[in-house]
Formats: C-alpha cells, structure tokens, sequence
C-alpha cells in the first residue's frame, strides 16, 4: 500500500513537466486523492491485523489455560467430556471428589469466559473498522496537542478525547508524534512507527552513501571507515527487527519506538502490553545499540517462552527498552552519566505503559542487565518506576547501597549474578587502586583476603549480597551473558518473577 501511494506520487511528478491545463490539473487531483486515501487506509489495515494477531493470542492462551485445567483434572481422578462437564473417573475411585469438581469446572468455566472475551472484544473491533469504510476513515482532530512537558497520564486523556476516526488521522498525518508519545497506546504507536519504518530505513541508506567516499590515509579515514561500519551494522539490526514486526506467528510484535541516529535506539514489545497481566521491560546494557536490537529481543522472547511454560494461559508482554545512549566502551562505562541522562526516559515509559493499560493494573516488572542495571536502578532512586518487581542480573552496583533507596515494595527487589561472571571483579576504583600499589608488597594478600568478602562493587554495593537487601535466585555458571541460557535456573527465576510466582 505504501509503495502504491509512492509510485502515484511519482506518476503525478513525471506527468507534471510536460502536461498543463485543466485535464492536467484534473488529473493531478485525482492522483492526490487517491494518494491521501491509500495512506489514510494504511492505518486501518494494521489495526486489522493487531486486532487478528491479539484475538489468536488471547484465543491460544485460552487453550493453554483449558489444557492445563484438563490436565489437572484428569490426573486428580476426574474425567472431562466434550461438553466440559466434569465428573468422577470411575475407573479411578477418589475420596472427596466433591470440591475438585467444583475446582475443575471453575477453572474450565474460566478458561472458556476467556475465549468468549477475546472473541466478542476482536468481532467490535472488527465491526468499527467496517463502519469506517464506509463512514470515512479519518476525520480530522481538534488542534490543541500535549506539548513537551505533558505526561503520559494528561497524553492518555487527551487521546481517550479523540474519536477512532481523530485518532487514525493523527497516525497517518503525525505518526512521528504519535509513535513516540508514552501515554498513547500501544496499537496505535505501532502503525505510527510502522509507516516511519521504511523512512528511518531510507536515513541509514543515506548516511551509508554518504560514508562510502574514501579520505585520503590518515585519522579521518579510519574514523570514516569505523562510522560506515556502524551505520551498515544499524542497517542489518533494523532489517532483523523489520523482519520480525512481519513475522505472522505469536506473540505479535509491537514497534513502540525507532530512531537510527547515533548508535540507534528501539523499543520492541513481544505481546500487547496493554493487554497483558504480566509485563516485562528488559533494560539491556553496554554496547547495545540499533545493530544488538534483534537479539536483545531475543532474550526478552526467552523469558516470555518460559513464563508459558511454567503459566499456561497466562497473558505476558515483554518489552526491550533500548530508548537510551548504552556506553560503547569501559571509560563510557564507568561513570554514571548515561544512566543518568536514561532515567527520566525510562521513569515515563513506565507510567505510559500504566496509564494506557486496559483492565485492572498488570504487574510491571523491569529489568536490568550490566550497565542496564545501572540504568534501572538509578531511575528507580531519582524518579520511581511504578514497578510492581525490579530484577538486576550480572550488575556492577546499581547507584545505591541498600534495596529500601529503589522506592520498591519491600521484598521485590530480586538479584542472581553468575559465580562465573566477570562482573564480580568490578570493585570499586579505591579498592582497585590500593590492590594496584600493594600487590607486590607483603600487604598484598592481606588486602586480598580483606576484600575477599566485601560487598561493593564499581557502582556501589552489590544488589546479589546478602547486606543488600535484595531476594537473589540462583544462576548457573554461564558467565556475564548466559543468564538467557536455556538450561540456566536464572531463566526460570525471571520467569517466574514476571508471573508473581
């Protein structure tokens, strides 16, 4: 549809040099009107395929849900029928059958009340779009917008203001507004970002081009040629993510957030977290950029397959939040500056994401690995995330000193770092100083043997020690990036954390 409306465009130029008059200006018109409606339908039709994609979700978590039901039933001496009655198994003879009857048929009532929502929410849907076809897509909003300084909270109410038509136009004609405000909800940032794709594709093409004229041999050459190979690598890291927003299967993609200036920035979630009952946000941390965003996705994918595992029919979201400058190299790394500067970022994502949720609230948990955990830890202090679960894994410190400094409910700050993991040596520069004068003196080992139970690291104390406060879960010995393997119990325990269990 996209390119259709570009080769219009194209047609009405080509034809413009050499045509004049009023069969030149009708014919202009035209191609104008049928340009404006082809963009204007685009919108439509990516809400046409959310509303599809969620309804098979929802319908599959549904399933689970019954199945595991059945499950339980079945191995409790219980027998199921097509029907969804349950009676005693009189093959298998119990004591008190009485109560898991009751328990079992609750559950498969429940089961099937959620199917039933899924499918009447996706027919009205459905039954909008189709009126809009005929009564006009679109239909232009009033002019007042959220400015700068608005909340994702006033966001929410200035949109919850718009008709489904207002809304549709401010996709189509404003989707760089629309795409990044938090407090606008997830289908709609979607299309909006969705018809920016292309456009923020064709910007790394142009910035490859212009990088592709060599310099004469010197410094300048070889900082063109690291630039250029930056750029290509942001490509092939928004070619993977364009590839997976077209993936048909479960869970839908959302894209909540792109820009390919600098090192690249993406927000991605896996799942309507508008809809979800449980939602993730995974901060990654050093050198993740636009070219990492694929596989960083991959993680957060990892712990939604586990939290389908160990809760079937649960409905999860996970969301990859790379909205911030990741430090590309250890002098970046070891001050606190990028964090900082994340913090109020990733504050408001988080109350966009309550604000625009449907339902009674989801559980929100966020995430941080390395120097996302940082990231994590300081919005946490400075501004509050609302978060219902923080999760810091392989952490150098996370900007406190102790778990009660995050504002977090007691007990649900959660740690695990690997025993095998490099973070660990990340001491404080003091410490790091005096093992560096006294390492060859008779102090030596003593100092060594000192610091050998101490709990600070480079960003302050360790979040998995004991005197922090924190409840840590175990990880196996998979180093600083092998918490997302599948055999690491560090999987389950962030699953589960997601889940509330």
């Amino acid at each position: 549809m996209r390119h259709r409306a570009a080769g219009l465009a194209a047609r009405a130029d080509a034809l413009r040099p050499g045509w004049s008059g009023a069969a030149s200006t009708a014919a202009q018109r035209r191609l104008g009107e049928l340009r404006t409606s082809l963009t204007e339908v685009l919108p439509a039709l990516v809400e046409v395929d959310q509303t599809l994609a969620e309804f098979a979700s929802r319908v599959g978590a549904a399933k689970a849900r019954l199945d595991a039901e059945v499950v339980r039933a079945e191995s409790g001496g219980l027998r199921v029928d097509r029907s969804g009655t349950v009676r005693p198994d009189p093959a298998r003879p119990v004591t008190r059958t009485g109560p898991a009857v009751v328990r079992a048929q609750a559950g498969i009532r429940d089961a099937l009340a959620l199917a039933g929502a899924a499918d009447r929410e996706a027919a009205d849907r459905l039954a909008e779009v189709a009126t809009a076809a005929v009564t006009g897509w679109v239909s232009v909003p009033p002019a007042w917008r959220p400015g700068p300084g608005a909340g994702p909270a006033e966001v929410s109410r200035w949109w919850a203001g718009l008709s489904p038509a207002e809304r549709r136009w401010l996709v189509g004609h404003e989707p760089g507004r629309v795409g990044h405000l938090d407090g606008v909800p997830v289908t709609a940032r979607d299309q909006a970002n969705r018809l920016l794709l292309a456009d923020r594709r064709e910007e790394l093409l142009a910035r490859r081009l212009a990088l592709r004229r060599p310099l004469p041999a010197g410094p300048a050459e070889v900082a063109r040629r690291a630039r250029l190979a930056g750029v290509e690598a942001a490509l092939r890291g928004l070619d993977g993510l364009a590839e997976r927003l077209a993936t048909s299967g479960a869970p839908r993609a959302y894209l909540l957030g792109l820009d390919p200036a600098g090192d690249g920035r993406a927000v991605v979630a896996l799942g309507n977290p508008d809809r979800a009952g449980a939602v993730l946000t995974y901060v990654p941390g050093m050198t993740a950029d636009l070219a990492d965003a694929p596989a960083e996705l991959g993680r957060a994918a990892r712990v939604l397959e586990r939290c389908a595992a160990i809760g079937p029919g649960e409905e999860a979201a996970a969301v990859l939040w790379l909205d911030y400058d990741a430090p590309d190299f250890l002098p970046e790394a070891s001050g606190t500056r990028p964090a900082e500067a994340a913090g109020p970022a990733l504050h408001r994502f988080q109350e966009g994401l309550r604000a625009t949720h449907d339902g009674p609230p989801a559980r929100q948990t966020v995430l941080g690995h390395s120097y996302g955990s940082l990231v994590v830890g300081t919005a946490a202090r400075d501004h509050g995330l609302g978060a219902d679960a923080l999760v810091f894994v392989g952490s150098p410190g996370v900007g406190v000193d102790h778990a009660a400094e995050l504002r977090m409910p007691a007990g649900q700050v959660w740690a695990s770092t690997a025993p095998d993991d490099v973070i660990r040596l990340a001491h404080p520069p003091d410490e790091l100083a005096r093992r560096a004068v006294l390492a060859g003196t008779p102090l030596g080992p003593v100092l060594a043997a000192h610091h050998r139970h101490r709990e600070r690291l480079w960003f302050g104390a360790d979040p998995s020690a004991p005197g922090f406060g924190s409840r840590r879960f175990p990880s196996g010995r998979h180093g600083h990036t092998g918490y997302w393997d599948a055999d690491n119990p560090a999987l389950d325990g962030m699953a589960r954390i997601v889940l509330g269990q």
